[in-house]
């Protein structure tokens, strides 16, 4: 297979991403303006539940609420770091002063007060855009030396003899 069809192929495999999220949120119904834009929800209201789920289910992404009772969020992220690493976490709390340490593990914090939109357009961020990007910049790093010009096109045109 030649590089550019290879690099097809990744980036159709990147650009399908799943619209299924495993949520762990003791409140679901926070997360309805999810459901509406597209996205299938997977409800689990405590981190054991989560983790049972994640193991059960393909999902795309993660939406993880931090104040979840016995296991905060930080630490059920790392164990779904453990199991999936590449899979994006989305961390959702109420306020930005978490422990050090709590995001170590996660992609984009969210607090609640951002808003249901803010939380729609980070989950949209993290599956379609960040990994396009990433993409992108492995694709532009395999290219020929020859592909990638240093100058201007404007600047190649005026090399030409007349």
């Amino acid at each position: 297979m030649d590089r550019t069809v290879g690099a097809l192929h990744i980036y159709l495999t990147v650009m399908a991403t799943n619209s299924t999220l495993l949520c762990i949120h003791r409140d679901p119904a926070q997360l309805t303006l999810l459901q509406e834009n597209g996205y299938e929800l997977v409800i689990a209201s405590n981190g054991r539940d989560g983790l049972r789920l994640l193991r059960t289910r393909p999902v795309g992404a993660i939406v993880l609420e931090y104040h979840l009772g016995l296991l905060d969020g930080a630490v059920v992220a790392a164990e779904i770091r453990k199991v999936k690493p590449q899979l994006p976490i989305v961390m959702l709390a109420d306020h930005l002063e978490l422990p050090e340490g709590a995001l170590k593990s996660v992609d984009a914090l969210v607090t609640k007060s951002d808003g249901a939109h803010f939380l729609w357009a980070t989950i949209h961020f993290v599956l379609n855009v960040k990994p396009a990007k990433r993409l992108e910049a492995t694709l532009r790093a395999q290219a020929p030396i020859h592909v990638r010009r240093p100058h201007s096109s404007r600047d190649w045109v005026e090399r030409l003899p007349v």
